[in-house]
């Protein structure tokens, strides 16, 4: 029936080949967690996010890119990725379109089980596709899931036919709320329960959860995959980078994440191991439509006045590359083509044009995280001070990574918003297309004029190189007309003790079960 069959040995392409509840408790701890780390069966991190929610399919931390790391260790996708972000098999072994693309296919794993201990089924997966596409469910990517429909289980393999085509549909299976969930245990214990008792079908299932604070995880025996090294995993949420530094030299956290280049390299000179490794997560500003954002000239004259370099250089240590669209260098429409210079004297003359100075600035609120991503308070800080040179003089407002997901549903960000944008899949849909499209949910610029008929016929373009041709041009007209600020690729500290393997992942994954010990 298949005649685009894949198969575990066919990878999509090599990325690094340059490079809910106000509190629930699962258990019976309910406090701050004293947990010593270097224990033989033990692996304790300091994480940098919290967790608000267990289910991994609804809700705005569905598509925190950061979180996924965690739903990972609990529950199974339809389709996982490599390190190189090729895909690989999860509980999907073999995917693919029919020949005139009028309906997908797809054979489930055999032997593998729900932490309850029942058989994964056909109808698992039928069932978390049709979830996934009801726009009932709140999944805030159905308008990808619902391209297919009539969503069937026959034996060991899973048909849908194809509503309106959509290029990176399998891409997707990979990649934010692309997760199977239990049909029974969901539909018996309901929305509430499952946050009381989630139940997955990956290597570690969950024993106790403290929002807020912690949650530990033990290795489920019954995993399809490969054991994990460590019995028991500790997940402590620290979102404070200082503090996630002391919780690695106090001993009592074994590994962490996401601290300043600076503090990593000195970490490494006290003998921790240091993985320091570029991954597809990009640093970028967004810009609403909302005065004064609505001035050409006053948007052009902010993004020319940005050192992306400078900044890269002498903030980040040299650690990001600075990029000028939401294309990574190895996202698959990246174009070195597309440049915005820096160009701080153009920018001021600009700033003057619309009527603005040092001496009489432009005043306007800016958002941004502080220490979520490395630095990214004093990367805003810093530009902030570039923006006063020209006669901006900009309120910093430090927020959670979660009131960024809320307030941009909602359309009332700030006129400008730094965020991390994750795009795993490296496809320009799930960056350009979703970051600027105005009936996403993750945009903040709407322009529906112009922007949308330029992006609108891309999402169903069967033809590959005419779509990610349009897509350059759709991130040229971005530049030109500047919607957006994007900043730089980084690189991912990870810092962990002796005794340790760790493997980094070109989609920034810090996954429990792929730590070793060396």
């Amino acid at each position: 029936m298949h005649d685009h069959i894949h198969h575990p040995c066919t990878g999509r392409r090599h990325f690094l080949r340059h490079s809910g509840l106000a509190l629930a408790a699962l258990g019976s701890a309910a406090g701050p967690l004293q947990v010593l780390a270097q224990t033989q069966s033990t692996l304790t991190i300091a994480y940098n996010v919290d967790l608000p929610s267990w289910d991994p399919t609804v809700g705005p931390s569905a598509v925190n890119p950061t979180i996924q790391s965690l739903y990972k260790a609990v529950f199974s996708q339809f389709i996982d990725q490599n390190p190189d972000l090729s895909l690989k098999p999860d509980l999907l072994s073999e995917w693919g379109w029919n020949a005139d693309k009028t309906q997908i296919g797809m054979t489930v794993r055999r032997g593998a089980k729900w932490h309850d201990g029942s058989a994964v089924s056909a109808e698992d997966v039928a069932w978390s596709l049709r979830r996934a596409g009801d726009p009932k469910t709140g999944n805030p990517i159905q308008f990808v899931w619902s391209k297919v429909g009539n969503v069937r289980a026959q034996g060991d393999k899973v048909i849908a036919d194809v509503k309106e085509f959509e290029p990176a549909f399998f891409k997707w299976m990979a990649f934010l709320t692309g997760y199977v969930l239990p049909r029974a245990h969901y539909e018996k214990v309901g929305a509430a329960g499952f946050e009381r008792k989630p139940v997955g079908s990956g290597p570690y299932q969950v024993e106790e959860f403290v929002q807020g604070s912690h949650m530990r995880l033990r290795a489920f025996k019954g995993y399809f995959g490969p054991q994990p090294a460590f019995e028991t995993v500790v997940v402590k949420f620290t979102t404070d980078p200082s503090a996630r530094v002391a919780e690695l030299e106090s001993g009592r956290s074994d590994l962490t994440l996401e601290i300043p280049y600076e503090e990593a390299e000195r970490l490494r000179g006290r003998g921790f191991n240091a993985s320091i490794a570029p991954v597809s997560d990009i640093g970028m500003i967004f810009l609403t439509n909302v005065e004064p954002m609505t001035s050409d000239k006053v948007r052009q004259a902010l993004t020319l006045a940005v050192d992306k370099k400078g900044l890269a250089e002498r903030l980040l240590k040299g650690h990001v590359t600075p990029i000028d669209t939401l294309q990574a260098k190895d996202y698959a429409a990246f174009d070195a083509g597309i440049g915005v210079p820096f160009d701080a004297r153009r920018a001021a003359a600009l700033m003057a044009e619309a009527g603005y100075s040092r001496s009489k600035p432009l005043k306007f609120k800016v958002q941004t995280t502080r220490g979520f991503k490395p630095k990214d308070f004093e990367v805003m800080q810093a530009i902030a001070g570039m923006w006063k040179a020209i006669g901006a003089d900009v309120e910093l407002e430090v927020y959670e990574v979660a009131k960024h997901y809320e307030l941009r549903a909602q359309h009332k960000l700030a006129p400008a918003a730094f965020y991390n944008w994750g795009n795993s899949i490296g496809d320009p849909s799930t960056s350009t297309g979703f970051a600027m499209f105005s009936h996403s949910p993750h945009s903040a610029w709407k322009d529906p004029k112009t922007l949308d008929a330029l992006i609108a016929p891309l999402w169903g373009e069967k033809d590959e190189a005419k779509r990610i041709a349009g897509y350059k041009a759709v991130d040229r007209y971005i530049a030109d007309n500047a919607l957006v600020i994007p900043l730089f690729q980084y690189s991912q500290t990870v810092v962990y003790r002796k005794g340790l393997r760790f493997a980094p992942h070109g989609a920034g994954f810090v996954l429990p079960q792929t730590v070793g010990r060396a």
